[in-house]
């Protein structure tokens, strides 16, 4: 999980940042990328992919990653700006805005995926990113917990479509629920079409 980070740091960067995103999928709620600048070295047991780790682990490593980084940023696009400028610009424009949001400004940004715009530092795309890249991997996890959180107090706001029980994705209890109540205004309504006739 360290390999790209060690490789980087012979070839002279020391402030690796590593950039993720959680929330492409979902019918509802924001899209969320996270930012994380680790100490060079530091290895954290546990770290993977944040859809390969439960609630609870995902909760832990939250805490011990915040308290272990050199700097880390969170942000979110929400709904409206999805249906505006579509899903993959939204997320592009969450990860470069968690980048900008950083408290210590990286030598180098590697970011999970094939592709990113609107990043001016010197950085890279890796595929399966959050699976080969420790800060790559502490940027899921930040994300992933951040966006849950926010769907737990959507779920408060709109109990009628059980968020806190699938986050906003499109299950079949969701998509049932939505068909009986409607979208309500956190739903992403260009995900809608196949779902409801829109006006």
């Amino acid at each position: 999980m360290l390999e790209i980070e060690n490789d980087l740091v012979k070839r002279g960067y020391n402030l690796i940042a590593g950039v993720d995103e959680a929330g492409r999928g979902p019918l509802a709620g924001s899209v969320f990328a996270a930012a994380v600048i680790l100490p060079p070295g530091l290895v954290i047991e546990g770290i993977n992919d944040s859809k390969k780790l439960s609630p609870k682990k995902r909760e832990e490593l939250f805490d011990i990653i915040t308290k272990s980084a050199l700097a880390y940023s969170i942000a979110s696009i929400d709904n409206f700006v999805i249906d505006e400028i579509n899903i993959l610009n939204a997320t592009y424009k969450a990860m470069a805005r968690a980048i900008e949001g950083l408290s210590i400004t990286p030598d180098y940004v590697i970011i999970d995926g094939n592709s990113a715009k609107g990043i001016l530092l010197p950085h890279e795309c890796v595929v399966k990113g959050d699976a080969k890249s420790q800060s790559i991997a502490a940027a899921s996890i930040l994300a992933k917990v951040a966006r849950d959180r926010q769907m737990i107090e959507y779920d408060r706001l709109y109990p009628q479509y059980n968020f806190k029980k699938h986050k906003g994705y499109g299950t079949k209890e969701h998509i049932q629920n939505i068909i009986k109540y409607g979208p309500c205004p956190i739903h992403r309504r260009s995900f809608l079409k196949n779902i409801i006739e829109i006006a």
